[in-house]
């Protein structure tokens, strides 16, 4: 797929030379197969190739801004980037009206992970002083109230992958991962010591924003990631990275 894209953006440079970039937000805390990111940019995942179809799409080059979580919506504000993507309105319940949302085209699934196999459907209520594998400025709404009371107690980790590789070390005993990245996680791994969804905490469909400002073509970017989504591209996308085994026991729904 990265070669793929690659020979697109080669044969594109010359018509993509008179069109502004395409400025995209990319949070380091994203792991495979959501991005991945080498040095200061993307170079693969989902996301990635989301992006490089969109700015194709469009006429344009792609122009990445790899950021910290926490300082990602503060690019946008101050028009520093113009498109995130795999975010969802109730992530950002303040945001103002300069904003324009896709389609829903993803469906984000966040899972509670163990270490050792459960009996799916168990209850997080259950796990009172348990230190949760968490990404560090992530907001787990449905856990919130337990984290606020200390009920459950944060471990912070950069980005989902560091965080399931110190669940599967025993730093913790519980982590809170997306669905992608626990199957890719299980997949990938040489230590044949598989991880386990053992509940789901939260599901909700995710999409991209757009600044609603005039040097920006907002409408232009949000039919086209409709086209996207409704011709089956998207959907493609994510069927390249992610195809399930069901011979491993971690990554079975809860």
């Amino acid at each position: 797929m990265r070669l793929m894209w690659g020979a697109l953006l080669v044969l594109s440079t010359g018509l993509e030379a008179s069109e502004p970039p395409l400025r995209f937000v990319v949070a380091d805390s994203w792991a495979m197969p959501t991005i991945e990111i080498e040095g200061d940019q993307p170079t693969d995942g989902i996301l990635y190739d989301l992006m490089i179809s969109l700015a194709r799409h469009l006429g344009a080059p792609p122009e990445f801004h790899v950021l910290a979580r926490a300082r990602v919506q503060n690019a946008m504000a101050q028009g520093e980037v113009d498109v995130r993507c795999y975010a969802a309105q109730a992530w950002l319940p303040n945001l103002s009206g300069d904003y324009l949302w896709s389609v829903p085209l993803f469906n984000q699934r966040n899972l509670l992970v163990s270490n050792h196999e459960h009996p799916p459907g168990m209850d997080p209520q259950a796990l009172t002083g348990q230190h949760i594998g968490t990404v560090l400025s992530y907001t787990y709404t449905a856990l919130q109230p337990l984290f606020d009371s200390a009920r459950l107690i944060r471990d912070d980790a950069r980005n989902e992958e560091q965080v399931l590789q110190k669940l599967q070390v025993g730093r913790y005993r519980y982590a809170i991962a997306s669905q992608w990245t626990l199957d890719w996680f299980n997949r990938t791994q040489a230590s044949g010591k598989p991880l386990y969804s053992v509940a789901l905490v939260q599901e909700q469909a995710v999409g991209c924003y757009v600044r609603n400002d005039p040097q920006v073509p907002a409408q232009r970017i949000l039919r086209t990631l409709l086209r996207m989504k409704m011709s089956g591209e998207i959907d493609a996308i994510v069927q390249h990275y992610i195809t399930p085994d069901p011979q491993d026991p971690g990554s079975a729904s809860p």
